[in-house]
């Protein structure tokens, strides 16, 4: 195997070709320029600066030019020259070469350079090694921010009141992954249609009410639709040529509809419960009202009733002695008027009583049900008065 070696500087010394012709392929150039083309072009493995006079200022200038330029700076710089000083040395490891060699200490060169390609060699594995222990290192950090921001938005779910801030706690968890969504929200008294912006899109809108049947997911183009029960996300620049992305993309969005889906469940189950609690509140000051009204017409039913019944007995009482009755007979008869006086005041204050316990359990519904927070103590003694109620019927 043969490496090539870019020259500048004294091309015509025979022994370096001797004794570096079989194992590299030596090429000459004549300036820094062609030397960095040179280099972009082929596998170039060393360059060496065969200096054969005293210009030093002039060599380090191309050494460092060589070094600056990005296209060369990893390519080895071996020096070839006649000066042995360690002034010199020095210098030049400054402005950037890999190995000085004295041109009088020809038979080590060929060691040297070996010993710098292979250095050149073993430097580009590590950087190799290093370039995918970073790449995976970024992959477990990539994956452990993404779960801490689905782990986040978990639980911060839970606080929303309404699909409005849902939504929105659902884009800002989508800023981390770079995408470009619409979102619906379908609960089951409204559905709303959103932008990052806050403003729906007409179009966007269409295609994920038509597309929220289609399965899981729906791709088109650079577009891909992910649905999940109540939730469905239309992301408008998936990453289709990156699978690894783009498949991390649809598991950890995916959770976020999961988690989102179960807050709407749960928001349609809370507003249900709200609107249960008003109609019992408003269908208890109804029968409020209503026994009012009843318990008015009830109490005058009832007084007309034992008026009659009393005018009844008065007249009889007074129409005896001329029924021609014996003492025993009217006797019997007035102890008739008279139960039935007693028995029509029992069954009015009966109903009075029912008609009490019947406004104390609509005053307690409506102590229970009077604010949004349903104390579930009051709740409580309501359910165990219940039967109570019901036995007094």
């Amino acid at each position: 195997m043969t490496y090539k070696v870019l020259v500048m500087g004294d091309a015509n010394n025979d022994s370096l070709v001797g004794l570096l012709g079989k194992q590299y392929e030596l090429e000459h150039v004549e300036s820094v320029d062609d030397c960095i083309r040179q280099v972009a072009a082929d596998d170039v493995k060393l360059v060496l600066l065969n200096i054969v006079d005293n210009l030093q200022p002039v060599w380090l200038n191309v050494c460092r030019q060589l070094k600056d330029t990005p296209s060369v700076a990893d390519t080895p710089i071996v020096i070839l020259a006649r000066d042995s000083a360690l002034d010199s040395k020095m210098a030049y490891y400054d402005a950037g070469c890999d190995d000085y060699v004295n041109s009088e200490s020809m038979s080590e060169l060929q060691a040297r350079l070996m010993r710098v390609i292979f250095n050149k060699v073993a430097n580009d594995q590590l950087k190799q090694q290093l370039q995918q222990a970073n790449e995976m290192a970024f992959i477990a950090m990539s994956d452990t921010s993404d779960l801490g921001v689905n782990v986040q938005f978990l639980l911060d779910v839970n606080t929303c009141d309404n699909l409005d801030e849902l939504g929105m706690r659902v884009f800002k968890s989508l800023q981390s992954y770079g995408i470009n969504c619409s979102l619906q929200i379908r609960g089951r008294h409204t559905v709303k249609n959103m932008e990052a912006n806050g403003m729906a899109k007409e179009m966007e809108s269409v295609l994920l009410q038509e597309c929220k049947d289609k399965g899981r997911y729906v791709d088109f183009g650079r577009r891909s639709i992910m649905n999940y029960g109540s939730v469905s996300l239309l992301v408008k620049n998936m990453p289709m040529n990156d699978d690894k992305k783009y498949g991390a993309i649809k598991d950890n969005v995916f959770s976020l509809l999961q988690g989102a889906d179960a807050r709407v469940k749960a928001l349609d189950n809370l507003e249900s419960l709200a609107m249960e609690s008003l109609l019992v509140k408003r269908m208890a000051g109804q029968m409020r009202d209503l026994m009012k009204h009843v318990d008015s017409s009830y109490k005058g039913v009832m007084k007309d009733i034992a008026d009659v019944v009393e005018t009844m007995a008065d007249g009889v009482e007074s129409s005896i002695q001329f029924l021609g009755m014996d003492e025993r007979q009217e006797l019997a008869l007035q102890k008739i008027m008279e139960t039935g006086i007693v028995d029509t005041n029992r069954i009015f204050n009966q109903g009075m009583r029912m008609d009490e316990g019947l406004r104390e359990f609509l005053e307690q519904v409506d102590n229970v049900f009077c604010s949004d927070s349903v104390d579930h103590a009051k709740l409580d003694r309501l359910l165990n008065a219940m039967p109570a109620i019901a036995s007094v019927h």
